[in-house]
């Protein structure tokens, strides 16, 4: 686990200054990085979520933070439909061994408590399948500066509306509603595009300790496993922060700008 150009004027008086390439440097990073792997048939990946963006919401630097959403499927092997003949809670009981009432009482209280949080979870109408296309566009948002509202979109589309995320039409039309080109999603869907992007992301988890999601990775410093509270994922990013390694400043040596050379 994680431990944490020359110019063409002869006489160069055009140039940059040092200190105006320190500003494009600094500019150009993000002052700090994080990483979260989940899946998007994930119930606490999406509860985590929610608990994370109120922590940003009071994090004084959420500026200068970039997040990106890394591929983890729970289920590799899953089927694109299951049976819907059989109950949410009948088949965390076959899953994991307990009685189909306690899988139940377990699925009510998740309710509960995501509904603190501001989600609807609907779990009759939910529809169990393989989340592996829909990672694809995923990383297809990442590409177009969209991949937050398009885990976001997902999300909800599964958990609260009852879609279907591994029929491709269903994808296309979640995508477009938050601005991905319906043309290009098909044509991503209907080829094998992003898809070693997504086993590459999986492979990372594995090489980095993670075995469940969510996980919170910090500027590849230190991760937080788990939906944990609001509070708990303010003082991890307070953390990282006060953390951070030092960007450093260009190598400096003789140079022009505005006032000559």
């Amino acid at each position: 686990m994680l431990d944490g150009a020359p110019s063409e004027h002869p006489d160069f008086a055009a140039g940059p200054s040092t200190e105006h390439c320190r500003a494009l440097i600094v500019s150009a990073m993000p002052a700090l990085e994080l990483e979260v792997w989940s899946d998007i048939a994930c119930p606490w990946c999406y509860v985590g979520k929610r608990r994370l963006e109120g922590a940003l919401r009071q994090f004084s630097h959420t500026a200068e933070l970039r997040v990106t959403w890394r591929s983890f499927e729970l289920d590799t092997k899953a089927p694109k439909e299951q049976d819907r003949t059989v109950t949410h809670a009948e088949r965390l009981a076959r899953k994991y061994g307990m009685s189909v009432a306690q899988a139940q009482q377990a699925t009510d209280n998740l309710s509960a408590l995501a509904q603190k949080e501001g989600l609807a979870f609907d779990f009759v109408n939910l529809r169990w399948t393989n989340t592996f296309d829909a990672h694809r566009l995923v990383h297809l948002g990442h590409a177009r500066s969209l991949q937050g509202a398009v885990k976001e979109r997902l999300l909800k589309a599964y958990f609260e509306q009852g879609e279907l995320l591994s029929d491709h039409e269903t994808l296309v039309r979640l995508v477009a509603e938050v601005g991905l080109d319906a043309g290009e999603a098909a044509d991503v869907l209907a080829s094998d595009a992003y898809g070693a992007a997504v086993r590459a992301d999986e492979a990372e988890a594995r090489e980095l300790g993670i075995s469940g999601v969510p996980c919170f990775v910090f500027g590849r410093q230190f991760a937080v496993s788990g939906a944990q509270s609001t509070e708990v994922m303010l003082k991890a990013l307070e953390q990282a922060w006060t953390e951070r390694p030092s960007q450093g400043a260009p190598a400096e040596g003789a140079a022009c700008g505005p006032e000559g050379c």
